[in-house]
């Protein structure tokens, strides 16, 4: 007999996967339900209602990758150096939890986010730009906007890690190295 916590935790990945295929207005409680395998009443144990839950799942994943990307973060290396760090961290953190970088990238500005969860995107998106800004400042990184250089970055992220999802490549390390490459490559200032 499962635990109330593997039940929490089966809603959690339900969850996490519709929110993130679907979107949160198209994603029911009784979806998430049927995919967790448990009744809409036992969700409904864990969560007030569907906000709560989608509020609930983006702080946690929000706060993972952040930590992710704060974990051993080299301050004092060079940039590039820095920028390897961070990109292993998106590396990592998507391979550990499948969905969770693409579920905050598309739900990071929705009218459904609490100020809690609003506050915990802005503490991961003042990581990305201080590391950007950093980088200007020492002429390493293209004069362009910080969101749009982090848009440049993530957007690229993301799209490889759908087709290797999707099957269409495989994920060696030749190809998130060339990747990682190409991603500085595009944001690094050219002389």
């Amino acid at each position: 007999m499962p635990t109330t916590t593997s039940k929490r935790d089966h809603i959690f990945q339900s969850a996490l996967s519709l929110f993130a295929e679907r979107g949160f207005d198209a994603t029911t409680i009784p979806m998430i339900a049927s995919d967790a395998k448990v009744g809409a009443g036992t969700i409904y144990r864990y969560f007030e209602n569907k906000e709560v839950l989608v509020n609930t799942l983006f702080q946690h994943y929000a706060a993972l990758f952040t930590k992710t990307l704060e974990e051993d973060y080299p301050k004092d290396a060079g940039i590039r150096d820095q920028f390897h760090h961070l990109f292993q961290g998106m590396v990592r953190f998507t391979n550990e939890h499948e969905h969770a970088l693409y579920f905050i990238k598309t739900h990071n500005a929705a009218y459904f986010l609490d100020e809690t969860s609003r506050s915990q995107f802005n503490h991961l998106l003042m990581i990305l730009e201080g590391f950007i800004d950093e980088g200007k400042e020492k002429e390493q990184i293209r004069d362009l906007p910080s969101k749009a250089l982090i848009a440049i970055i993530f957007g690229g992220f993301l799209e490889l890690f759908k087709l290797i999802r999707a099957g269409e490549i495989e994920a060696t390390d030749e190809l998130l190295a060339g990747v990682e490459e190409s991603c500085w490559d595009a944001v690094r200032h050219h002389e």
